[in-house]
C-alpha cells in the first residue's frame, strides 16, 4: 500500500453541518446524584465493619458492583479482619486517598456534570421514548487499571442496574500526573488518556446509553459494514449531544479532526484504491476501526479510527438524503444498504 501524507492542520475547516437540535427543555427526566466516592473515603479503618454495613445500606445496588466488578474483592470478606480482602481494602483506601483529594478539586460539586448528563438523557427520551432511563448517576474512585470497554473504546464509566457509574479516577484531565507517568503511559497511551477529561463524563454517559439501547452485535462483517456500524453509533451520540464538539465525541484532538475533514476524499480513495471495503480480514479491518495512536498508512499526525470517521460521514450523507428515517430505524437498516443508498462520494 502506498504511504500517504496526512496534513493535520489546515487553514480553513468546514465540517458536515450537525443536525439542528430539537427543543427538549420540556421533557422531564429524574436524575439523582449519589456521591459514593465521598462516603467510601469516609470509611474509618478502626470501625470498618460498622461503616461498611452503613455503606451497603445506603448503596444496596451499587455496593456489590463496586467491590466485585471494580475492586475485585468479595464483599462478604472485606470487613473480616485478617482476610486478604480486608487488607486490600485498607491499602486501597490509603493509596487512593491522594487520587480522591485530586478529584475533589474538580468534582466537589458535581451539579454541572449531572446537568449535562441530564440534558443528554432528555435527548434520549426525545428520540427513544420507550427506553427506560437510569435514575441515578453514581460517582466513585476505582483503581487506575480498572476500565470498561464500550463499543467506542476504553473508558472509566459504566452503566449497571444501579445507574450510571462515573469513575472519577479517569477524568482528572489529560495532563494529570499519573497519566503522564511511566506506569500511566503503560496502561493508557496518550491517544487514550487525552480523553480522560471532566468534559468526557457526559460523553461517556451517553455512549453507555447508546450501547444499552443498541447492544453491539458480533459476527464477521466486511470493513464497509463495520465502518457504517461504528459510524452510526457516533452519529447517534452526536444527536444526543448536539452541543458537544465533534472531536470530543470521536476522541480526536481538534487538529486531528481538522485533518480528517481536509483529507476526507483522500481517505476514501485510499479505501477504494486498495480494495479494502469488502475485506473481512480482521488483521486488516482492526487498523481502521477502534482506538489507535494513528493510521499507519497516513503517517504521523493522522488519528486512528479513520474507518469510523468515514462511516460517520456515510451515515450523515444517508441521513441528509433520507431525513424521514428515524434514529431507531437507522440502527436497524443493514449497514451495506446504508452505504449503497447514501451514494457517498466526498469531493477532492
Amino acid at each position: 500500500m502506498k504511504k500517504l501524507l496526512f496534513i493535520a492542520v489546515v487553514l480553513s475547516f468546514v465540517s458536515c453541518k450537525r443536525t439542528k437540535a430539537p427543543d427538549v427543555s420540556g421533557i422531564e427526566v429524574n436524575l439523582e446524584v449519589q456521591r459514593f466516592d465521598h462516603d467510601f473515603f469516609k470509611l474509618n479503618p478502626e470501625n470498618l465493619t460498622q461503616d461498611l454495613d452503613a455503606l451497603r445500606n445506603k448503596y444496596p445496588d451499587f455496593f456489590d458492583d463496586y467491590f466485585v466488578q471494580i475492586l475485585g474483592l468479595r464483599p462478604d470478606s472485606v470487613a473480616v479482619e485478617g482476610t486478604q480482602e480486608n487488607t486490600a481494602l485498607r491499602q486501597f483506601l490509603k493509596d487512593y486517598r491522594p487520587v480522591f483529594d485530586s478529584s475533589e478539586k474538580l468534582f466537589n460539586n458535581f451539579d454541572k456534570w449531572a446537568g449535562e448528563i441530564k440534558k443528554g438523557m432528555q435527548y434520549v427520551k426525545y428520540y427513544f421514548p420507550d427506553y427506560p432511563l437510569p435514575d441515578k448517576v453514581i460517582t466513585f474512585i476505582g483503581p487506575m487499571d480498572a476500565f470498561f470497554m464500550s463499543s467506542y473504546g476504553v473508558q472509566g464509566d459504566v452503566l449497571s442496574e444501579a445507574g450510571l457509574g462515573v469513575g472519577l479516577q479517569l477524568h482528572l484531565g489529560a495532563d494529570f500526573s499519573f497519566y503522564e507517568s511511566d506506569a500511566g503511559l503503560t496502561l493508557y497511551p496518550r491517544y487514550i488518556s487525552q480523553t480522560f477529561t471532566p468534559q468526557n463524563i457526559p460523553v461517556n454517559a451517553v455512549k453507555n446509553l447508546v450501547d444499552d439501547i443498541f447492544i453491539p452485535q458480533g459476527g464477521a462483517l466486511s470493513l464497509i459494514e463495520q465502518m457504517v456500524n461504528s459510524g452510526r453509533r457516533y452519529y447517534i451520540a452526536e444527536l444526543l449531544l448536539p452541543k458537544e464538539p465533534e472531536e470530543n465525541i470521536l476522541g480526536y484532538t481538534t487538529d486531528q479532526l481538522k485533518g480528517a475533514y481536509a483529507n476526507e476524499a483522500v481517505i476514501w480513495d485510499f479505501f477504494l484504491n486498495n480494495d479494502l471495503l469488502n475485506s473481512s480480514d480482521q488483521d486488516i479491518t482492526k487498523n481502521y476501526i477502534g482506538q489507535s495512536p494513528k493510521t499507519q498508512e497516513f503517517g504521523e499526525g493522522s488519528p486512528g479510527n479513520l474507518g469510523s470517521f468515514t462511516g460517520l460521514q456515510i451515515v450523515k450523507k444517508f441521513a441528509q438524503k433520507f431525513p424521514d428515517v428515524t434514529p431507531d430505524s437507522l440502527m436497524r437498516i443493514p449497514p451495506r444498504e446504508i452505504y449503497e443508498r447514501s451514494k457517498y462520494k466526498p469531493k477532492g
